[in-house]
């Protein structure tokens, strides 16, 4: 038996807006936890994915990847940082990157303990079930390996620049403007597949293993 298209749009739909959405508003609470109000005054720290959604790269760009067969790939709308904003904005940048990939990893565990406990469940609702905890672990995992790569403006890149000494931390955050041009000639080029499958690989293994 299988789900049929409804099904499965219905059952990737929600552990997908869940994924970004958590993802943006995290940035947004850890931004206002260590002293950048821009995103609270904005209105922006909220879990109303309407907020968050980026009609290329939420929509789009991960429906042409998927019919492509290639790995699953987006992003949202950015919640807003003033960095110079945060009591101490080398240092605190590291925490409010951190924070976006850290939801992440916990919506992946989350996915994976509803899975391995699936026949708590109604057995009629099963299969929809694991499907939507397959697919809420593999975009979270996915979206916290893409974006803990060193590459500004990907969450990995902010934590490079704030790990780094200067001058070293400065060139990195120059490459920012560059960021998605390069981003995106790794996915088309095949390059980005293959940093990231073994990764989300080994994430994965992991979490299951542990939580499995």
């Amino acid at each position: 038996m299988e789900l049929n298209i409804i099904q499965k749009i219905c059952a990737y739909a929600l552990p997908i807006i869940f994924a970004i959405t958590v993802h943006e508003a995290a940035h947004g609470y850890a931004a206002r936890y260590f002293g950048d109000m821009t995103a609270h005054y904005l209105k922006r720290i909220t879990l109303n994915p309407l907020k968050h959604i980026d009609p290329m790269g939420t929509i789009l760009l991960p429906a042409l990847t998927v019919m492509l067969g290639g790995i699953l790939f987006g992003w949202a709308k950015p919640v807003p940082v003033n960095f110079s904003n945060l009591r101490n904005p080398k240092k605190d940048m590291m925490w409010v990157a951190l924070a976006g990939p850290a939801s992440n990893l916990i919506m992946a565990i989350f996915w994976t303990i509803i899975l391995v406990r699936i026949n708590f469940f109604p057995e009629q609702a099963e299969l929809f079930l694991q499907v939507m905890c397959l697919a809420g672990i593999q975009i979270n995992i996915i979206l916290m390996v893409l974006n803990m790569l060193p590459l500004p403006p990907l969450d990995g890149g902010r934590v490079a620049v704030s790990l780094l000494p200067y001058p070293w931390s400065g060139y990195l955050a120059g490459l920012e403007r560059y960021g998605l041009i390069i981003l995106i000639f790794l996915l088309f080029s095949g390059v980005l597949g293959k940093i990231l499958f073994p990764l989300v690989n080994l994430s994965q293994s992991i979490i299951f293993g542990i939580f499995g």
